[in-house]
């Protein structure tokens, strides 16, 4: 059975964590992803001897290296262009364009090239040449500022989720045109700003300081951001934490239940929701003492059965190892050249009709530059010698 993208030709000259997972996901759906670096390599492979974050997001791609600071280098990128579906990069904006690659070049060279560009600010607008990173869009965003305890500093969310959340946009960006190049039979330009993904991801804080007219405090630490649902909260318990969500009424009510507090169901303070969020600190106080003595996995478990929405917080060296994501697939263990076994993830999506590959490990420098560049350009072994030389490919 094919995948859904089987045919298709990517020129990934992503970066970092936005562009690579982008590619990722398309490689994982069946596209040949080539991802062209510069001759010392990209930036994430870069950041330290071992990087295993560059591991984590290069699977099932072909590597290459090209120098698209020389003549020859930008030809042979165009020859490629000529044969690819989709370019994708996330430059800071106009690199492409001076390097005489940008989309208005592209797109003479191959009409039907998806040109998509994962941007920071995004090509227009009063930030557009900012340099961006993730803590700098969760700082911009608002995301910093929602973040944390009201008697606390702004803190940075510990994932990267700016960066992925800009991927991941793009990469549906990407799908949507090149189903609309189905009718069309036209490329064009898809952009997506790291800044714009952030907007809609504060929907409860900004809907707290719309019903509030701005007196409820930024940070609610791990209440909801809005202070619109109680309970709501991560609540210690004798081995760590434990996160519990009641939003609908029959929640509150076999929570109630649950602990033995039956009589709550008939406090006015605790009726409807609406009174719930009123009377947080108190549904705290009775959740807190009733954990104490409790281990997270046996509330859990109780919890599940009464259909209380509820989870452990697990440490990282949990995550690492969740029985659930290796049943799953998303944790998997494959034999990586140079590091022996790693771990790194598989896909979130899943089609039907298009199952998963398997995960192959992320290129070294340079590996399949012979072999795409042979299959591509129709260069042979002389050539390439040729343009070693020349420092063009490494």
């Amino acid at each position: 059975m094919s995948q859904a993208l089987e045919g298709l030709l990517v020129l990934d000259l992503g970066q970092i964590y936005n562009g690579p997972y982008c590619s990722l996901m398309l490689a994982y759906q069946g596209a040949k992803v080539v991802k062209v670096e510069p001759m010392d390599g990209e930036s994430l492979r870069k950041r330290r001897k071992d990087c295993h974050e560059f591991l984590m997001f290069n699977s099932n791609k072909l590597g290459i290296t090209l120098n698209l600071k020389t003549e020859e280098g930008k030809e042979l990128f165009l020859d490629l262009v000529k044969k690819a579906d989709v370019v994708l990069e996330n430059y800071a904006r106009g690199v492409m364009d001076r390097l005489g690659l940008g989309y208005e070049t592209l797109k003479e060279v191959n009409p039907r090239l998806i040109y998509a560009t994962g941007k920071g600010y995004g090509l227009e607008g009063p930030y557009a040449d900012w340099p961006a990173m993730d803590i700098t869009i969760q700082a911009i965003s608002g995301v910093m500022s929602s973040t944390g305890f009201p008697d606390g500093p702004p803190v940075k969310a510990g994932p990267a989720f700016s960066d992925i959340m800009g991927a991941i946009h793009l990469f549906g960006g990407i799908t949507t045109a090149l189903y609309q190049r189905e009718k069309t039979g036209k490329g064009q330009l898809v952009e997506v700003a790291m800044h714009d993904t952030m907007y809609p991801v504060l929907a409860s804080p900004l809907g707290g300081f719309y019903r509030s007219k701005g007196t409820l405090p930024e940070r609610t630490g791990n209440r909801h951001s809005g202070l619109a649902i109680a309970p709501y909260n991560v609540y210690p318990v004798k081995d760590g934490y434990i996160a519990i969500f009641c939003d609908a009424q029959r929640h509150w009510e076999s929570l109630a239940k649950h602990i033995g507090r039956e009589d709550l169901l008939e406090d006015p303070r605790f009726r409807t929701n609406v009174d719930r969020a009123k009377n947080v600190e108190v549904i705290d106080k009775i959740l807190t003492d009733w954990l104490a003595d409790k281990k997270k996995w046996d509330i859990v478990e109780g919890f599940y059965e009464a259909r209380i929405p509820s989870a452990p917080v697990l440490s990282i060296e949990e995550v690492a190892d969740d029985p659930h994501l290796i049943a799953r697939k998303m944790i998997v263990e494959i034999e990586h050249p140079a590091k022996g076994k790693i771990k790194v993830p598989g896909s979130p999506i899943r089609l039907s009709d298009s199952p998963l590959d398997e995960v192959v490990p992320a290129p070294l420098l340079g590996q399949h530059t012979d072999k795409v560049l042979m299959e591509y350009v129709n260069l042979n072994e002389e050539q390439l010698s040729d343009l070693r030389k020349k420092q063009v490919i490494q």
